[in-house]
């Protein structure tokens, strides 16, 4: 497994929409933003990789975002609260994988991905993925198929029961089911 330095990526966050008030950079994960800025309602991403939250301490819904412009989080995204937190995603360049497990605990069916998967359901037969070991690489897994609704990003480890990992609408994971997963590359 490879992974480049963390000061790859870089972004400056906004309090206000259209990329005004004051701003803060980043360039590592920030647990909490209002240390900084009362909101953040934009950003511009220079380089790198981003996963924001709408909570503080890496919590609630969570939004990918590449090298771009955001102008308006509640407009592209649905926040409306603002982001209160946000990870620098390494890039890792090498192998990616990862086995999914249909029950937590790494229970039921298992499956080892090295590549993306628009529905794991389709590939797989698999109706829930309710567990994870990610060996290589880093990921994002979507609520849907064809890689939409409701994002976690999975980073190496081991992830037995997304229940109680308090991601998800509102805090709420227990309803959320990952259907669909996606490798992040570099070119993101």
């Amino acid at each position: 497994m490879t992974t480049t330095g963390m000061n790859m990526g870089r972004a400056t966050f906004y309090e206000e929409r259209n990329f005004q008030g004051r701003s803060y950079e980043c360039s590592s994960d920030c647990p909490d933003m209002s240390s900084y800025m009362s909101s953040c309602q934009s950003c511009r991403v220079q380089s790198g990789c981003f996963m924001v939250y709408e909570r503080p301490n890496y919590m609630g819904n969570q939004f990918f975002m590449r090298k771009g412009e955001y102008s308006d989080y509640q407009s592209m995204m649905g926040i409306t609260d603002g982001i209160r937190s946000c990870r620098m995603i390494p890039m890792h360049r090498g192998n990616f994988r990862m086995r999914i497990y249909e029950r937590e605990n790494f229970g039921g069916q298992m499956h080892e991905m090295m590549d993306d998967c628009d529905s794991i359901q389709e590939r797989y037969r698999m109706s829930d993925c309710q567990s994870c070991n990610v060996m290589d690489g880093h990921w994002l897994m979507y609520e849907q198929p064809h890689f939409r609704g409701r994002q976690m990003y999975m980073r190496p480890g081991e992830y037995r029961n997304f229940r109680d990992m308090g991601m998800g609408m509102g805090g709420m994971s227990g309803g959320m089911r990952f259907m669909s997963m996606r490798r992040i590359t570099d070119m993101c």
